[in-house]
């Protein structure tokens, strides 16, 4: 996938080719999928599942720079929500973010992800529970 965030995103997610490699080391707890509108790739959105646990964290959300701000990361993670909504013992998504400008804190707030007060790698750790 050729896609692209915002050059001063770039800091915030990682590339696409980062994310796929890191998936193919993690086989068995990553779950990766691509982001289309028709046949037109627009994002990228790869979860860590550890269905023995339960746990279920979003590890990477990315939207291409031409296609942001018009609705299909919200859409894809309406999705994501309740495609882990019929994983086992799923109660809650979480995922993390990097502070600063430009972070993603006020779309995950929309969605209903709420602060942890937890800290993972420097990043702040959000949860969704399911009700």
């Amino acid at each position: 996938m050729n896609l692209e965030v915002a050059e001063e995103q770039g800091t915030l997610v990682a590339p696409n080719a980062n994310s796929i490699a890191e998936a193919y080391y993690s086989r068995e707890a990553a779950w990766f999928r691509g982001i289309y509108l028709g046949d037109q790739p627009v994002g990228f959105v790869m979860l860590h599942v550890e269905i023995e646990k339960p746990e279920y964290f979003l590890w990477r959300l990315m939207i291409d720079k031409n296609h942001q701000r018009k609705g299909y990361g919200y859409q894809a993670m309406l999705q994501v929500i309740d495609h882990i909504k019929t994983l086992p013992d799923a109660t809650e998504l979480k995922t993390s973010y990097v502070t600063g400008e430009g972070n993603p804190s006020l779309f995950y707030y929309k969605l209903g992800f709420e602060e942890t007060g937890e800290m993972l790698e420097g990043e702040k750790v959000l949860k969704l529970t399911f009700q």
